[in-house]
């Protein structure tokens, strides 16, 4: 039962960050630099910190546990960082490939490398059960059904209709960009494998991990405003920071795209929590979040209208693609 609530907790979480690019939309008159930095501060800062401050202890703080441990807490922040620098291409990936196969295929090299990388850089490669294994290998043949249902969508469809479905689509560059943003954002999850000593004895197991998410996102944070402001002024777009009349609609939306996103990695580390005499799917847990994000993204393509007009064929490959992802799902569990 404890390990179907903790599934059932990662699955909340996953559905909300599928979610989280739908208020991007009711977005006005920003320059994507712009929303992209101001929806970070609640997704990158804001509610991670919140999240931290759950874990804390009386008496304790966050600073205290980060000192205590620098090099733990500098190794996190520095994969967050490079997590970030995929956190930009990934956005792009959406933009040339369209919610249901950008996040698919970004998702997919996140997933099998963040979930072996993880252990590997960390000096646990013990953790890599054999069960891992196969949860992984499963992983990647569902994502890669997906992937095919994408590119067979892409031949059904007239250019007209693709370029109405995803206005700016670019298979080639989709692509490149879409690997790129998986490999890098897969250092979220060695940055939280580096951080695991951020955590105090006795804390509760559903909060443990939550102030390495918040240094994993903080070092995001700072990879994506760099980015972001050096786009402002290659753009002349600083003057969308100082338009009062949309901030009103702007940030309101940015702060519910933030909250969305971050609920993926709050449940992450709750579910976790009641996966205490699985260590196998601990270890899989990462696996398990991305697969649902892709089960749940490819809903939203569908309710976007990407899928509409294609084959039958077509929609048969997408939905085999997510029953095997949700196989995947429990396959540590049964291989215990």
């Amino acid at each position: 039962m404890e390990v179907l609530i903790g599934l059932l907790i990662i699955a909340v979480g996953a559905f909300c960050q599928s979610s989280s690019y739908v208020p991007i939309n009711k977005i006005k008159s920003w320059s994507w630099e712009t929303f992209w930095m101001v929806q970070g501060v609640f997704a990158w800062l804001l509610f991670p910190l919140l999240g931290g401050l759950l874990a804390v202890p009386q008496g304790e703080s966050l600073i205290g546990l980060f000192t205590a441990n620098p090099k733990a807490s500098l190794l996190t922040m520095f994969f967050g960082m490079l997590w970030g620098i995929g956190g930009l291409t990934f956005g792009l990936s959406m933009r040339y490939l369209g919610v249901a196969m950008g996040q698919s295929i970004a998702l997919g090299a996140c997933s099998g490398l963040g979930a072996i990388l993880g252990p590997v850089f960390t000096g646990n490669s013990s953790a890599i059960t054999g069960a891992v294994v196969v949860g992984v290998v499963v992983t990647l043949i569902g994502i890669a059904i997906i992937g095919a249902a994408g590119v067979m969508k892409t031949r059904n469809l007239p250019e007209e209709e693709r370029k109405k479905a995803v206005k700016d689509f670019n298979l080639s560059k989709g692509l490149t960009v879409a690997l790129l943003a998986g490999f890098m954002s897969a250092c979220f999850n060695i940055g939280l494998n580096f951080g695991a000593p951020l955590a105090w004895e006795g804390s509760k197991p559903i909060f443990a991990s939550l102030p390495a998410t918040l240094l994993v996102t903080l070092g995001g944070c700072v990879s994506n405003a760099v980015y972001c402001f050096w786009q402002n002024s290659r753009n002349h777009t600083w003057g969308d920071y100082k338009n009062k009349a949309l901030w009103g609609n702007n940030i309101l939306f940015c702060a519910l795209a933030g909250a969305l996103w971050y609920s993926q990695f709050f449940g992450l580390s709750l579910g976790k929590g009641f996966f205490g005499d699985y260590p196998a799917l601990i270890t899989f847990s990462w696996c398990i979040l991305m697969s649902l994000n892709i089960i749940f993204s490819n809903i939203w393509g569908v309710i976007l209208k990407e899928w509409k007009g294609v084959s039958r064929r077509t929609v048969t490959v997408l939905v085999g693609g997510i029953l095997v992802l949700m196989i995947s799902l429990v396959i540590p569990y049964v291989l215990k």
